[in-house]
């Protein structure tokens, strides 16, 4: 399976750290592919060595203005022109989705794909790794949009929040064997 992760760049605390470190390695030992924004920085770094040291495969789509960012020696590394075709390259390139803990570029992919889900243009699963109850917030405002009607689906439809790295990556694949 191939893997999308939305995460963030930067250095970060071991508390979100060690999670995505641990989804990383379940990733790579189930011998999934890895779909990553390709920097080899921050916490995008830290999955990607966690993914390769446990035999998974990377494929990043990286952006013209962070190419000096790339990983080398990934398994293969696209450089997409802006931010809009290296989304739509991560979700084309992708079986599933995971939004792990990142600032204003992850919530814009997150928010991206769920709106693109809402409205059909794909059915992959996707999972908020809610991660020291980073997407509280969020959850609970999804919650107010979905009982005041702003959601045309169930969110349970468009998006599952899980607290831990097993049940993220056991919900991918138990959602992709059931299609």
């Amino acid at each position: 399976m191939n893997i999308c992760v939305f995460l963030s760049a930067a250095d970060l605390d071991e508390r979100y750290t060690a999670p995505a470190r641990e989804f990383a390695r379940l990733l790579g030992k189930a011998g999934h592919t890895l779909v990553w924004g390709g920097s080899d920085t921050g916490l995008m770094k830290v999955v990607a060595d966690g993914v390769e040291e446990a035999g998974g495969r990377l494929v990043g789509v990286s952006v013209d203005f962070l190419a000096h960012k790339a990983r080398p020696h990934a398994d293969q590394m696209v450089v997409a022109k802006d931010l809009a075709e290296r989304k739509a390259l991560l979700l084309a390139k992708s079986d599933a989705i995971v939004v792990m803990v990142g600032g204003t570029g992850t919530l814009d992919e997150a928010t991206e794909i769920l709106e693109l889900k809402k409205h059909g243009k794909h059915t992959k699963p996707v999972v908020l790794l809610n991660t020291e109850g980073f997407y509280d917030g969020l959850r609970t405002q999804f919650h107010r949009m979905e009982e005041e009607g702003f959601l045309p689906l169930p969110l349970a439809d468009l998006a599952t929040f899980v607290d831990d790295a097993p049940t993220a990556l056991a919900y991918l694949e138990a959602s992709i064997a059931s299609r």
